[in-house]
């Protein structure tokens, strides 16, 4: 028995293993570039078996749209991937599924949400922790929150200071609130 050189011995491996990467991966990255943007909002690739890939699409509509293109993806796809897709199927299964990656709506103002408590005139600066200051940002931490609660008023039901805001909106701090919908 020979002794080998350890980089031929993981060149071997790896040729066995068939390693190389994750093809969805891969299609995940060029997605937009391949489908177009407006698609790409529309759709996403959610898996890969025996060699067809399963898109999710925000509605029928858009499945159809992108079925009866299927060959030029299938030819544009191939070209980036080492292994080749046989097909691509559409559906709306999955996309609720999938998570939403829209930015939020415009219209939507901090000092609306029922938490915001004004604007503060604390300045933080952020620094990396050590072993000797975590104790000094944790106790500085604790004094900044318990200045801002010193002013309101407490919740109903678990006594905690609570933002006006929210006991206009639900009647008890937010946690006491998701708590009632959870026994609902």
């Amino acid at each position: 028995m020979s002794l080998k050189p350890i980089n031929d011995i993981l060149g071997v491996l790896e040729q066995q293993a068939n390693w190389q990467a994750d093809p969805l991966a891969l299609i995940l990255k060029s997605w937009a570039e391949v489908v177009g943007s407006v698609a790409a909002h529309h759709s996403r690739p959610l898996s890969m078996q025996r060699d067809v890939l399963r898109v999710a699409t925000s509605s029928a509509a858009w499945a159809q749209n992108l079925t009866f293109s299927r060959q030029t993806l299938l030819l544009k796809l191939n070209s980036k991937l080492s292994m080749s897709l046989v097909d691509i199927r559409f559906s709306t299964a999955g996309w609720h599924k999938a998570p939403d990656l829209s930015p939020p709506p415009t219209g939507f103002k901090v000092q609306e949400h029922p938490s915001y408590l004004g604007d503060s005139h604390h300045h933080y600066t952020v620094t990396q922790p050590t072993q000797q200051n975590v104790n000094h940002v944790f106790e500085s931490w604790a004094k900044v929150t318990q200045a801002r609660s010193q002013g309101l008023p407490l919740c109903p039901q678990c006594q905690c200071p609570t933002p006006s805001g929210e006991l206009l909106r639900w009647g008890v701090c937010a946690l006491c609130s998701v708590k009632q919908s959870l026994r609902q």
